[in-house]
């Protein structure tokens, strides 16, 4: 590791502790050269980079922070808690690491995304639907409506939907 005070790279780990629910790693260190000390965190990386296909077949890299701010805009002022938010993002994000390697088709995303947002909150799965379906007549929306009445919904507690990190199955 090099220091960021001498660059000199060659130090002693004082001390090394897990953080994040043992996700990473924080480390203190102690330059042999300045005998400054300072931090380090390690975090695992996947082995490799997801990368979303879009409509047009482009390629964008996976971002959590994009499914957040779908998720963010479907729910706009609907009573749900941002943690519900950000543990339906974590779920997606890590079932997508887990069956795609390289490359998710964005419709791919967007129904997951939908799926899970179903069991939060139905005025929020309509809007997202709305988009990622590219629903543009009444009757397109009215069809997604009766499709979603017609389906049971796995519950109505929405922090009960999110139990040690996967969601309950319909």
């Amino acid at each position: 590791m090099i220091c960021p005070f001498c660059s000199h790279n060659q130090d002693k780990v004082i001390d090394s502790r897990s953080t994040e629910g043992g996700a990473v790693i924080r480390r203190r260190r102690h330059c042999l050269k300045c005998e400054r000390r300072y931090t380090t965190y390690e975090r695992v990386e996947p082995t490799g980079r997801l990368m979303v296909v879009k409509r047009d077949g482009s390629r964008v890299p996976f971002s959590t922070e994009n499914i957040m701010r779908g998720v963010s805009n479907a729910c706009g002022k609907r009573p749900i808690s941002e943690d519900v938010k950000n543990k339906l993002a974590e779920i997606v994000e890590e079932e997508l690491h887990s069956e795609y390697e390289r490359e998710v088709p964005t419709q791919i995303v967007g129904e997951r995304v939908m799926t899970k947002l179903r069991d939060v909150d139905k005025i929020a799965y309509i809007r997202f639907a709305t988009e990622h379906l590219q629903l543009s007549t009444l009757e397109d929306i009215q069809r997604e409506l009766d499709d979603l009445q017609s389906r049971p919904m796995a519950g109505t507690d929405q922090e009960s939907l999110f139990v040690s990190g996967q969601s309950r199955k319909k």
